[in-house]
């Protein structure tokens, strides 16, 4: 369906838009910039932010863009390297004081680079959305949290509970709490009001949160245009103090694998520092070396072990999702067999990530051969597949409306 359609449709009353089954389900909100290294193009937007109130969605709106995320933090590790307070190839037991080790593997290390390049051995066979007073040391001690199959280093496989350990290790290197470790080395400088979950970022932004629907229900962010009672996962009996916070005990506080609260605008600007490799606007946050390394594949579907979808079937929906991994950055257009990661449908290389949470797709991708970009996210996402990829078709028509 065209953009165009989509807002036509998102105009109607609440209770013309409200019963649809999945297949016919419209977006809630869309946005969509696009730039390129001087600025914003185009800048779409259509639907609400927040359906109780019929607010309009903007592209200042700040919204969870899930995986995405990821890649944000791996600037800010690449940033820490740069400093010399982290190496991409150290064990990172070093800097954490207690073991991260496969149980099946005992003596094959952990590092950054695992487990920014997901081949770590980590998996999510256990819950990766811990409670503020979980201790991730007894976490990782579980063997559910391991792949007993294959020693680290050896296997792509996609795990969100990676980010955890890699933000524990950026809170023991520096002493600082994650969400504002994130926002003194990447958003600050930048010039973005975000923040990983809720507690860093102003009223003003937190005001405008873009609500989280499946089906029409709420399901993330609704606080009414206040703040949330709780800004991260409370504590498993129910509190929520954060000055219990001890750096490098509990890496998955503040989601660094998905909890990034963003606008579109903020993350077009993520995007035009990649693609000026490290500096944008007259600030230089990374090395051309940095942003080199991080979109340097570490694995590739055909050249080495791994799953490119989050089943093992080979003929699972997702299969061929994601073919070619960097450091948290994801590369598009993988030419071999199986692999269907092209929304754009063109066989050009981008990079960049993908999200998928809650109702929600997103979607940050750099095209450094034409030097341009898009930004998009949808809530109460449509889930119809795609017809040239293993992405979702509203994910296909985003990438390049019109078609």
């Amino acid at each position: 369906m065209p953009l165009s359609a989509i807002a036509l449709l998102l105009t109607l009353p609440a209770a013309q838009v409200t019963p649809a089954p999945a297949e016919a389900r419209h977006p809630v909100a869309t946005v969509r910039v696009t730039f390129d290294r001087n600025g914003e193009n185009e800048v779409t937007t259509s639907g609400f932010a927040d359906l109780a109130t019929r607010r309009p969605v903007t592209a200042d709106d700040p919204v969870r863009v899930a995986s995405i995320s990821k890649l944000v933090v791996a600037i800010a590790v690449m940033r820490l390297v740069e400093a010399g307070t982290l190496d991409l190839d150290a064990d990172v037991d070093d800097v954490l004081g207690w073991r991260v080790r496969n149980p099946a593997f005992p003596d094959r290390p952990v590092t950054l680079r695992l487990l920014l390049s997901h081949r770590a051995g980590i998996t999510d066979g256990i819950d990766y959305v811990l409670p503020l007073d979980a201790d991730l040391a007894s976490v990782l001690a579980d063997p559910g949290a391991w792949d007993a199959a294959h020693p680290p280093g050896s296997y792509f496989r996609y795990a969100n509970l990676n980010f955890p350990v890699i933000a524990a290790v950026m809170e023991r290197a520096t002493g600082e709490r994650f969400d504002r470790l994130m926002d003194r080395l990447v958003l600050r400088p930048l010039g973005i009001d975000g923040c990983y979950n809720w507690a860093s970022c102003s009223d003003a932004t937190t005001a405008r949160a873009v609500v989280l629907y499946r089906d029409r229900k709420p399901v993330r962010d609704d606080h009414q245009g206040g703040r949330p009672e709780c800004p991260v996962t409370p504590a498993r009996d129910g509190s929520c103090d954060l000055s219990h916070w001890q750096p490098g005990r509990n890496g998955a506080i503040f989601s660094p694998q998905g909890g990034l609260r963003i606008s579109a605008r903020g993350l077009a600007r993520i995007g035009r520092l990649l693609l000026r490799h490290g500096e944008v606007d007259g600030v230089r946050l990374l090395s051309a070396k940095s942003v080199r390394e991080m979109i340097r594949p570490q694995w590739m579907h055909g050249a080495g072990e791994g799953l490119t979808g989050s089943d093992t079937e080979p003929d699972a929906p997702d299969s061929g999702f994601m073919c070619s991994y960097g450091l948290a950055a994801a590369t598009l257009a993988t030419p071999a067999p199986g692999c269907r990661d092209d929304p754009f449908g063109d066989g050009v290389r981008r990079f960049g990530h993908a999200g998928d949470a809650y109702g929600l797709l997103s979607g940050l991708w750099i095209d450094p051969e034409n030097d341009d970009g898009v930004v998009y996210f949808v809530t109460d996402a449509p889930l119809a597949p795609g017809k040239r990829s293993a992405y979702a078709e509203i994910e296909e028509q985003l990438a390049r409306p019109g078609d």
